[in-house]
């Protein structure tokens, strides 16, 4: 079975991965430069009117900074970690010459914020805070060779503003790093909840296919060795034997075919039923078919569609494995719903003595048996009987949580 795809949840695709490659790696961001670029450039205009008398007159030097500190976002997926400085330091020259404050920082911002994205954390940082410390430099001691002449030493309440600025960029970036981990954490859950469902999917149908396939196939091989042994002697016994061949891999098939039914489909509803308890008969026709004389005792309760399932498939491997590795033909099975402890009791005991080491059954069949009675919070108990014989215990609960 294939591995399910995770889908939903996570960032938008416009902020890269953590290893420092994008998602739209290939594709150049020209319309959100172009706009930031439009954007800086009216918006400077405009603080330049407001602060003209302080600061200098925009020049064709300023236009060719604010330009460059725009167009480099357009790089800002593939070189993100030059981006930031590149953007920082058009920053820095153009606060330097005196140009005046406005949107400027708004391209360090951004990309500030795609170098965290792409997983450029110090990166960030470093470029950040060489602008704070170029700016500090430029207005308490570099003012005094740099333009506009005349100018003073910045104040306390400027350098408040941009230290506010510098510190909305870090704080934005560091929530920006945040949340991307969170997304990478509840992807990487998801992602390990689809491959744990996709395996609990794989042992259920493995375990189906088993008890299906060794039932019948044991059913076959007892009746195909009476035929072979009876074909010359008693043609009519050799006939039955064909004929239970032939009802026991109909069924084999038929089974078969709804759990393949359920891989092509894992939507769909089945075509047919579960089967549950309600079918012991059957079972127990099946194992006369085999030879082997089956006693039920008790009444069958109503079960959960889970745990019905599990009830069945646990006398059905029991009594396989009674047909496979006993020397007795005849086997009980006993039925004890004691809503008091609100338990399920399935107790299949043969007389043995066993034909082999693997009297209990194959190492599959013992613990697909336990696999379906952990799964619904039960319990399984087999082993030899102090008599000879052999005995599989099986305790489920009659109210399973969760049950579909």
């Amino acid at each position: 079975m294939d591995e399910q795809r995770v889908r939903g949840g996570g960032p938008p695709r416009w902020w890269g991965r953590r290893d420092g490659v994008d998602r739209g790696a290939d594709r150049w961001p020209w319309r959100s430069t172009a706009l930031m670029t439009v954007f800086v450039l009216a918006g400077s205009q405009f603080a330049a009117h407001k602060q003209g008398a302080d600061r200098a007159h925009l020049d064709l030097f300023a236009r060719l900074l604010l330009v460059t500190g725009s167009g480099l976002l357009l790089w800002r997926k593939r070189y993100p970690v030059l981006v930031v400085f590149g953007t920082a330091t058009a920053a820095m020259v153009y606060l330097g010459a005196g140009y005046p404050y406005g949107p400027v920082f708004l391209t360090v911002a951004l990309g500030c914020l795609s170098a965290v994205a792409a997983g450029h954390r110090k990166a960030a940082w470093a470029a950040v805070g060489m602008l704070w410390a170029g700016h500090v430099l430029i207005g308490h001691w570099l003012y005094r060779w740099l333009p506009p002449s005349g100018d003073e030493a910045a104040s306390w309440g400027q350098e408040i503003v941009v230290t506010a600025w510098v510190a909305a960029i870090v704080a934005v970036a560091e929530l920006v790093r945040v949340r991307r981990e969170q997304w990478d954490r509840e992807r990487a859950e998801r992602a390990l909840a689809a491959r744990r469902r996709a395996d609990e999917e794989r042992l259920r149908i493995a375990r189906e296919l088993h008890d299906v396939l060794a039932h019948s196939i044991s059913v076959i091989n007892v009746q195909a060795g009476v035929g072979l042994a009876l074909l010359d002697s008693d043609p009519e016994q050799a006939r039955t034997a064909l004929t239970t061949i032939k009802a026991a891999s109909k069924e084999a098939l038929g089974e078969v075919r709804q759990v393949l039914d359920t891989l092509r489909t894992p939507g769909d509803a089945p075509r047919a039923p579960a089967p549950g308890l309600d079918r012991l008969p059957d079972l127990v026709e099946q194992a006369a078919g085999a030879g082997l004389s089956v006693e039920v005792r008790g009444a069958v309760p109503k079960l959960p569609p889970g745990a019905d399932l599990a009830a069945f498939r646990i006398v059905q491997e029991a009594l396989t494995n009674v047909v496979r590795h006993s020397g007795s033909r005849h086997a009980r099975v006993r039925v004890d719903a004691d809503a008091a402890d609100g338990a399920l009791r399935l107790c299949v005991d043969d007389d043995g003595p066993a034909t082999g080491a693997d009297a209990g059954g194959s190492g599959n069949g013992l613990a697909g048996m336990r696999e379906r009675a952990a799964a619904l919070g039960g319990t399984i108990e087999a082993g030899p009987r102090a008599d000879g014989g052999f005995r599989v215990l099986a305790v489920l609960p009659l109210t399973v949580k969760g049950d579909r």
